[in-house]
């Protein structure tokens, strides 16, 4: 007699099939113990800027490094959380933050969206009193500025506004008297900063071409400033309004906005000019002396008898230094008819306080206060050409004297 057949379902195979069936459900439990909704409960996927969530083991939100509960791959959304490289990208809902024109409408910008796109943030201003304070604060830090007996001045011959065109010499003698170079010239900031005065062809229509040294010179100049209290301070305002990350990120921004190159040729593409030669060193332009506010400058070009001093038409209420002061010279046969500059400033002083305006009041009057007395600072953007993402660059800085 042959023996009956048992079947798939006979009681040997359900106990294999049981087994089986447990074995998965143990590995199914295991796979889906740590994680919540499919997402691991260890790590960042799919999870980059989300808030708090108690649920999980660890965080993936800008604020986990400051708790120290970030999930191991937190790398993977520091990427996503920056506009570097991304800027005016197309909207992408798995992005924890975006870097497009509609962002701030939305209210989901990236923290550095303004700094990297080169967009003006309607959302971070600086009040007028903000202004006056943080330019209070420069001024009280300015620990390498010239003292009383650093500087002897010989302001001679004073003309009104009206006839500040006249190109008469009513100074016989040279502005400055005396100047204590061996304190003062010898201090790292003001030595750098004489460093590149030798660097540009006063003359614009003339290209300017940097040899390696010479940009060196410049990132050395950035790097001596930002060592001084007085930088520091700028830094941790602007940082404070989420416009720099870092002090990295800032001094490459500041080599752009001042050294970075333009043309104000009539060849547009002859790259001749650039906030700093413009404002510092000084240039000409169209038989006239362009820009040239700042007192080292100046006093180096007159003891070397490039410059002829002729007159002032303006000098401010400071009893010490930093001074201002506005004067008429002709710089080798070229005329200056009203140039207004700080007088005893240290560079870094000159470099911090135009570019507060410079960020702060682009193309206005920017009134700060120096030592209780108020006075403006006048603020020009380079419109012709940008740099970065729509970045401007600087195109004039100086005090405006009544």
């Amino acid at each position: 007699m042959m023996p009956k057949d048992r079947g798939p379902f006979s009681g040997q195979n359900k106990l294999i099939i049981m087994a089986h069936l447990l074995i998965l459900s143990l590995l199914l439990y295991s796979a889906t113990a740590g994680s919540i909704n499919g997402r691991n409960k260890d790590s960042c996927v799919s999870r980059c800027g989300e808030s708090l969530n108690h649920n999980y083991n660890c965080q993936c939100n800008s604020a986990c490094g400051r708790h120290g509960d970030c999930c191991q791959d937190y790398n993977i959304c520091k990427s996503r959380t920056s506009c570097q490289g991304r800027c005016n990208e197309a909207y992408d809902h798995t992005n924890p933050c975006h870097c497009n024109s509609k962002c701030n409408q939305y209210h989901n910008c990236c923290q550095d969206y303004y700094s990297q796109c080169g967009v003006s943030n309607p959302e971070i201003g600086f009040t007028n009193q903000e202004i006056l304070s943080v330019s209070e604060q420069i001024y009280s830090l300015d620990i390498n500025k010239a003292t009383a007996n650093d500087i002897r001045l010989n302001l001679q011959g004073h003309v009104s506004d009206s006839q500040t065109g006249a190109k008469i010499d009513y100074a016989q003698q040279r502005l400055y008297a005396f100047v204590n170079e061996d304190v003062l010239f010898s201090k790292p900031t003001f030595a750098k900063f004489i460093a590149l005065l030798d660097n540009y062809h006063r003359m614009t229509d003339v290209p300017e071409k940097f040899s390696p040294e010479q940009l060196g010179e410049e990132d050395a100049f950035i790097k001596e400033i930002m060592k001084t209290p007085i930088m520091n301070k700028l830094y941790s305002v602007l940082h404070s309004k989420n416009l720099y990350n870092s002090v990295t990120e800032f001094e490459k921004d500041l080599k752009m906005m001042w050294f970075g190159l333009y043309s104000r040729a009539r060849d547009i593409d002859i790259l001749d000019s650039s906030g700093f030669e413009h404002v510092f060193s000084g240039e000409v332009k169209r038989g006239k002396v362009s820009g040239f506010h700042n007192w080292v400058r100046f006093y180096l070009a007159e003891k070397n008898n490039e410059l002829n001093y002729y007159s002032y038409n303006y000098k401010g209420a400071w009893t010490n230094y930093p001074e201002v002061l506005a004067m008429q010279f002709n710089w080798n046969g070229y005329f200056k008819e009203v140039g207004s500059e700080f007088i005893g400033s240290s560079p870094e002083f000159d470099f911090a306080i135009y570019t507060l305006c410079f960020i702060a009041k682009p193309n206005k009057s920017c009134t700060v206060s120096l030592g209780g007395n108020t006075m403006n600072i006048q603020t020009y953007t380079w419109t012709k050409s940008t740099y970065g993402n729509g970045k401007k660059y600087v195109a004039s800085s100086f005090p405006l004297t009544p």
